[in-house]
């Protein structure tokens, strides 16, 4: 449980400007859809999808890193894993195997034939989009466990695009048609109050002394 107390004297230590801001944009908040990268290389792509999470309201952002390493670019997120929670997996099975846990259905992004064109996607269901590599795509393991494929229709030469790009147009997309659900999208009220802890934490610079007086 959230220590309401503590929400309550922490917040007067931000604007009344910020508080507000706090409660507008979580109530745009969802983690109906979220996102899975596996294995990116080039860092600065993981690190602009996490930016198009904050910007289109996806809570939950997923990164594989199992032959990478860390691929988070704080200078090109541009302060968005502050506002995103993000989870590391150290392959794609564990990474699935976590989101089909939570009631996720797992749905690759790939440009091939027999994929599901974004415009007739339905998404009637919680929804794990996973991102590949730039040159090889997602691995045949993903592809092998997903439970749908699914693309950006294209009309040029080109057949695939920048996985960051590709995740813009997806999450923008899907974002929209998410809102339009009957299904309760939104962060529980227990999430919402959670998260405002959280983020009100990062927004103080001196916490670490301030919490130190609250619990003394």
């Amino acid at each position: 449980m959230v220590d309401l107390k503590l929400l309550a004297y922490l917040e007067e230590f931000i604007s009344a400007t910020r508080k507000e801001r706090f409660l507008r944009i979580l109530e745009e908040r969802t983690k109906f859809l979220t996102v899975a990268i596996e294995d990116v290389f080039q860092l600065h792509n993981t690190s602009a999808v996490i930016r198009s999470c904050e910007v289109f309201g996806i809570q939950d952002a997923h990164i594989i890193e199992g032959r990478f390493g860390k691929r988070l670019d704080k200078n090109i997120a541009m302060g968005a894993q502050q506002w995103v929670d993000v989870h590391r997996h150290e392959n794609s099975k564990s990474c699935i195997e976590h989101l089909r846990g939570e009631g996720y259905q797992i749905i690759a992004t790939t440009p091939h034939e027999g994929s599901c064109l974004l415009e007739d996607f339905n998404i009637d269901k919680k929804t794990a989009l996973f991102f590949g590599t730039e040159k090889e795509g997602l691995s045949e393991e993903v592809m092998r466990l997903a439970d749908g494929y699914l693309k950006i229709p294209m009309v040029g030469f080109t057949e695939s695009l920048n996985i960051s790009v590709s995740a813009a147009i997806i999450l923008q997309n899907l974002s929209v048609k998410v809102k339009q659900l009957n299904f309760p999208w939104q962060l529980t009220e227990v999430e919402k109050i959670a998260k405002r802890l959280d983020w009100t934490k990062k927004s103080i610079k001196s916490i670490d002394a301030i919490l130190a007086r609250y619990y003394k």
